[in-house]
């Protein structure tokens, strides 16, 4: 442990109920809903993220001597790296090709959700540095005689404290748009070059000319036919991606009750019932977009729920900034920007993290060219138009 933090011990919990709701939202704060207990316990509670399907619950909480709580990390032990969204399954071919054991591996995460946010939740004003809990993390690690820890989607400063731990720091790349003090939908408009303008506003007169109602729901606001329409909508995205359906049914309803109004559904309805549905949870500063789905063939609609009505939503609720989740270079030309990620990485096996550290010492610079180049792209005006 770093000077002054010796007294301080590390516990590993199999439920996050184990944990009460005061103790860890103390330590995550109010800001990002992907890491309140909440979120937490209804990917569990709905049978979302267990051993069934190779996501099992390791929540660690860092306590000072008297047992108290002053850090928290939401932490799973994987037997597979499906769902993370920050791809490791050519080091784990290669180490077990070498005849190593790569599973189980340790993940912070928020399963199934590439939303970026901290991963290291210090509660404010204790005086315990960030990097004690991730000094504390890679202990335990080795302890348990794994492969690696993984620390994904975290914050820039979560990246540096866990760089002093021996981490690997690694960069990846999504897609946000941010919000310049728009007053309008069309303020955001008139920042756009007049080709890109002109192209997005076809597209929504062409959404919006299909004949639906468009309606945008929170909380308890969301009725159990919602539910269940958007239910099949996720379903049928995956079916046609070949993905995993980790979510559950319950997880949805659930998700509503102990989230509220945090909780936006962007509802398309033709004749009354749903054809399309986008899930978004709301932030103090961002709506982060995460699941989408339809039934049909409507022109645009994609881009008009998932996309412009979001923007739309967060010009409304003075919100900084969407995030529309992973991949999708075709947001560019919509408003969302190349947005830097990042994530860290702990390996115990010397000859892996050698191969590991220089495969992302290759890797960092091409993904900073790769978003410098998409960055020409970008759809608003130039400063001397």
């Amino acid at each position: 442990m770093p000077d002054g933090t010796a007294s301080l011990s590390l516990t590993l919990h199999r439920a996050i109920a184990e944990i009460t709701a005061a103790e860890w939202d103390a330590c995550a704060g109010p800001d990002n809903p992907f890491v309140s207990h909440a979120f937490l316990a209804a990917v569990e509670d709905s049978g979302s993220a267990d051993a069934r399907t190779g996501w099992l619950p390791q929540h660690a909480a860092l306590r000072d001597a008297g047992g108290r709580i002053l850090a928290v990390a939401p932490m799973y032990a994987k037997s597979h790296s499906y769902g993370e969204y920050v791809f490791d399954h050519g080091w784990a071919h290669a180490f077990e090709q070498a005849g190593g054991r790569y599973y189980p591996k340790l993940q912070v995460a928020v399963p199934f959700s590439p939303v970026p946010g901290p991963r290291l939740l210090v509660r404010p004003g204790c005086g315990v540095p960030a990097a004690a809990l991730g000094q504390a993390l890679a202990q335990a690690c080795r302890e348990l005689d794994l492969s690696s820890l993984h620390v994904t989607f975290c914050t820039e400063a979560d990246s540096a404290a866990l760089a002093e731990c021996g981490f690997l720091p690694r960069l990846g790349m999504q897609f946000h748009w941010h919000n310049a003090g728009y007053a309008t939908f069309e303020a955001f408009l008139d920042a756009l070059a007049s080709r890109k303008r002109k192209s997005i506003r076809r597209e929504r007169r062409d959404a919006n000319a299909a004949g639906l109602e468009f309606v945008a729901l929170r909380g308890p606001e969301i009725g159990r036919r919602d539910w269940a329409a958007f239910y099949e909508f996720y379903t049928s995205t995956v079916d046609r991606k070949w993905g995993s359906a980790y979510l559950t049914r319950q997880f949805f309803p659930l998700l509503g009750e102990r989230l509220g109004d945090r909780v936006v559904l962007m509802l398309a309805r033709h004749q009354g019932k749903p054809v399309a549905g986008a899930l978004n949870l709301m932030g103090t500063q961002a709506l982060y977009g995460r699941n989408w789905g339809c039934r049909g063939d409507w022109p645009f609609l994609h881009f008009e729920l998932c996309y412009y009505r979001a923007i739309d939503f967060a010009i409304a609720h003075g919100l900084q900034r969407v995030e529309a989740g992973a991949q999708g270079e075709h947001k560019i030309q919509r408003g969302y920007l190349p947005s830097i990620t990042h994530s860290a990485h702990w390996i115990a096996h010397a000859g892996l993290r050698r191969a590991v550290a220089g495969f992302l010492d290759q890797e960092r610079p091409a993904r900073l060219a790769e978003m410098a180049e998409l960055a020409t792209l970008s759809p608003f005006k130039a400063e001397a138009e």
